[in-house]
């Protein structure tokens, strides 16, 4: 009987996947800021301090982007292959880079670490994880690799034969797993090639093919055929294709005669450069128009694009594509007086929609509490400016108007935790600070009360 209490106690203090998916991408975090405040780190031979290097640690791991010193001009080769290791890390997700490990090694992988993985890939069963884990990272570095080469030839006449070819394999990775770090230098981003549709075209498709979801590429490929496609497939690519367009008229629209921005480029110029950012916010991070020239109603705009953000099991962060796009179908539903929340002749279930309002409202406390924190820590700050700052660390992003490196300790920490927060879901820490889900379903149901809403 004693054995059975100490085992049931011990079963008691193991974590479950979400707990293990938080201190795994904590812990990939903290030994990054490690190798990074190594002088041998900064092309300065000093340390860029701890808090610094946290920052820009999350930062990669969380493919955020945002920086508090400049990629291409602080750090030394070291450091800039360590930020890439983590950007690639923290796109696939650490399971999946411990998958790849395991298969190098001919490690079988357990019942437990399926499950990790299920949770870290948003699927619904275990079913097919295994070889699941290895279409994602041959077609990512398949991917990758084409990204790099085409890169590669615009960056070589500019920079060199090694450096261009470097250069196109850093920020093909960097584009592909949505992160947004650079190494143009002087915190240009990518605004030398505003007028470039190689370069422009080229980020597009890594950006969007990274953010639509591992699931949903391997569906495709499995498919083709629209028809074919899964519900959450189809949903996926609806949703990002309303999203492109509609930023695409917007920000064409409203920064057409900003003479900061798209009024003095040709049409080419006009038409790239509205494509560019209509994509990038929705958590990329790289931009060729100058961020803090930009209209209010444009930023604006842009904040909602970050919150959003990309879709689920993808590199990208925000309350997903298809969270928004079940509450839009739950609201008209609502509207039209029907009880099931329908598309393409398929009925949403109703844990989904409390599973999508759930995420909405823990995501927008989230904003409005760090938006107030840092109200308070960075005073001297224009709110937008912080609003956008935030959400464009919950949204791993990495867009900024300038407020970065301007942050205060408090602010720098407030902001990484945001970014933590924004890249594995804000529902997965709850979840993973709290009880299983399935001790707090209950066993009893009481009589139904009637509120008044609206």
């Amino acid at each position: 009987m004693i054995t059975i209490e100490r085992n049931n106690t011990l079963r008691s203090y193991r974590l479950n996947p979400a707990q293990i998916l938080v201190l795994g991408f904590a812990s990939v975090i903290l030994i990054g800021a490690l190798l990074l405040n190594l002088p041998i780190a900064s092309q300065s031979g000093e340390s860029v301090g701890f808090v610094n290097s946290i920052f820009t640690a999350t930062s990669a791991v969380c493919v955020t982007g945002l920086v508090v010193v400049d990629t291409g001009t602080y750090w030394t080769v070291f450091g800039k292959t360590i930020i890439l290791l983590l950007i690639q890390i923290g796109g696939l997700g650490f399971m999946t880079m411990a998958t790849l490990v395991a298969f190098i090694i001919g490690k079988r992988i357990s019942l437990r670490e399926r499950l990790i993985m299920q949770e870290a890939l948003n699927q619904l069963t275990i079913s097919g994880l295994v070889r699941l884990t290895q279409h994602i990272l041959i077609t990512t570095f398949i991917i990758e690799g084409i990204g790099a080469f085409f890169l590669s030839l615009k960056f070589i006449p500019i920079y060199g034969t090694s450096k261009g070819i470097l250069y196109g394999i850093f920020h093909s990775i960097s584009a592909f797993c949505n992160a947004g770090f650079d190494l143009i230098g002087n915190g240009r981003s990518l605004t030398p090639f505003v007028d470039s549709a190689l370069v422009n075209i080229v980020i597009w498709l890594l950006i969007i093919v990274g953010g639509l979801g591992f699931t949903v590429v391997m569906d495709v490929i499995k498919f083709k055929k629209f028809s074919k496609l899964t519900l959450h497939t189809k949903l996926v690519l609806s949703i990002t294709a309303i999203l492109i367009l509609t930023g695409f008229v917007l920000i064409f629209a409203l920064e057409f005669t900003n003479p900061d921005t798209l009024g003095n480029l040709s049409i080419k110029g006009k038409f790239l450069g509205s494509m560019f950012h209509s994509i990038t916010p929705r958590t990329a991070g790289f931009n060729t128009l100058p961020m803090d020239k930009l209209r209010m109603a444009s930023k604006f705009f842009i904040i909602i694009f970050m919150f959003i953000g990309g879709s689920p099991s993808s590199t990208a962060g925000g309350i997903k594509t298809t969270t928004a796009g079940v509450l839009v179908l739950k609201i008209i539903s609502t509207i039209r007086g029907k009880n099931d929340t329908e598309i393409f002749n398929r009925r949403i279930a109703k844990d989904v929609i409390d599973r999508a309002f759930a995420i909405l409202a823990i995501g927008m406390l989230w904003i409005l509490i760090v938006t107030m924190i840092l109200s308070i820590t960075e005073a001297n700050q224009d709110f937008l400016h912080i609003l956008f700052e935030t959400a464009s660390a919950f949204g791993t992003v990495g867009l900024t108007l300038g407020l970065t490196p301007n942050l205060s300790i408090i602010g720098k920490i407030v902001i990484s935790l945001t970014m933590f927060a924004g890249r594995l879901g804000a529902l997965t820490i709850v979840f993973a600070l709290g009880r299983k889900q399935e001790k707090n379903k209950g066993l009893v149901r009481y009589p139904e009360g009637k509120v008044m809403v609206g």
